[in-house]
């Protein structure tokens, strides 16, 4: 029905856009697990200096 070439071109259009929809889910999940990571170190430093505040109320 149509030439040869314009078949390709469509799966290599489909391709691109299976591939690119696949790679910007892996790049989503890849950040947020790189902010939760981050957020966890945050919340422990504020842990650590609320620590430190209330033993140094405690010693004054």
């Amino acid at each position: 029905m149509f030439p040869i070439w314009i078949d390709l071109a469509i799966g290599g259009a489909v391709l691109s856009l299976v591939m690119f929809v696949k790679t910007a889910y892996q790049d989503k999940k890849q950040e947020k697990d790189f902010i939760e990571e981050h957020g966890k170190t945050y919340i422990q430093r504020m842990l650590k200096e609320k620590k430190k505040r209330v033993s140094a109320e405690y010693k004054d």
